[in-house]
């Protein structure tokens, strides 16, 4: 199993089953303790969504904190579901994203939903969508579903659009 899902399991399931956040690892490689990225944790449950959350910069000191951060709050703490429970444990698939920086863009010709991520920024609220995602098919789609997460009205408010890059774990 992949590292960086054997890292998003591990931290949910001691979580669930005990209450408790997990100890790093000793024998994970330098770029989940020396690195630094935001971090997306997506489970599912026979292929249907039980949580996503995650950063979009990093908010700790390296993958393997952000992750197990993000993996705890995406299995108890996602408003659009019930915490996920001891009896779905051996059901769960995750998914893993590392976030490159977002840049902020000039046009919207430089995006393309399967290749980038979007996020968008309007004051102090903001929406964020993950790159090629299932039924996201062109940019107008995808920009209107990051303001729709937001709560912006793109036709009322001036927004910053940034696209990014993502190493995807299964």
């Amino acid at each position: 199993m992949n590292q960086y899902i054997q890292l998003a399991k591990s931290a949910v399931e001691k979580c669930i089953k005990e209450g408790e956040v997990i100890e790093i690892p000793q024998n994970l490689p330098a770029k989940f303790t020396h690195k630094r990225a935001g971090v997306f944790v997506t489970i599912e449950n026979n292929n249907q969504l039980r949580g996503c959350i995650g950063t979009y910069l990093p908010t700790t000191k390296n993958i393997a904190q952000e992750l197990i951060r993000n993996a705890i709050a995406a299995a108890t703490e996602d408003s659009r579901f019930d915490p996920i429970t001891k009896e779905e444990l051996a059901h769960l698939s995750y998914t893993v994203y590392i976030l490159n920086p977002p840049e902020e863009i000039k046009d919207i010709s430089e995006l393309n939903p399967k290749k980038y991520g979007v996020l968008v920024k309007s004051g102090l609220k903001s929406g964020l969508l993950l790159p090629n995602l299932e039924g996201v098919e062109n940019v107008d789609q995808q920009i209107s579903i990051a303001c729709q997460k937001a709560g912006i009205d793109p036709t009322k408010e001036k927004i910053l659009i940034y696209k990014f890059t993502v190493e995807k774990h299964q």
